[in-house]
């Protein structure tokens, strides 16, 4: 399974990175909206981490973009973000997959809050849609 990592802080990008190979995935990382949009079109991902403040364009013009484009709307987007869940229905609404707060990934540990993340996500995702 391909998974497209969207974020701009490197050492986090390279700590997703290293965890989700380490769980067995394909990653492709990059730093910025603008170059997260082209990389979703050309990898097609089964996935997309997105976080939400980032250059270039911002994650929630991102994630309305990936979710107009008939060749991306139909990826899960995995929103990662520093703030409170306070905007994870608005995020839902738009689109999102799930809404996952930054300080629960448990990545300076073995990153289980964002593989099960990843997991359940691909499980709904995957899941017949009569099912």
């Amino acid at each position: 399974m391909t998974i497209l990592v969207i974020e701009d802080s490197r050492l986090l990008r390279l700590a997703i990175e290293r965890i989700l190979i380490k769980a067995g995935y394909s990653v492709t990382a990059v730093g910025d909206g603008q170059e997260g949009l082209c990389r979703a079109r050309i990898v097609r991902p089964e996935i997309i981490l997105l976080d939400m403040m980032l250059p270039m364009i911002e994650g929630t013009e991102v994630l309305r973009q990936l979710k107009k484009d008939p060749c991306t709307k139909s990826i899960p987007v995995i929103v990662l973000s520093g703030l409170s869940q306070r905007n994870e229905k608005k995020l839902v609404a738009a689109g999102a997959a799930a809404y996952l707060e930054k300080s629960r990934l448990n990545l300076e540990k073995d990153g289980s809050g964002l593989v099960d993340a990843v997991k359940n996500v691909s499980t709904a995702y995957s899941a017949p849609a009569n099912a």
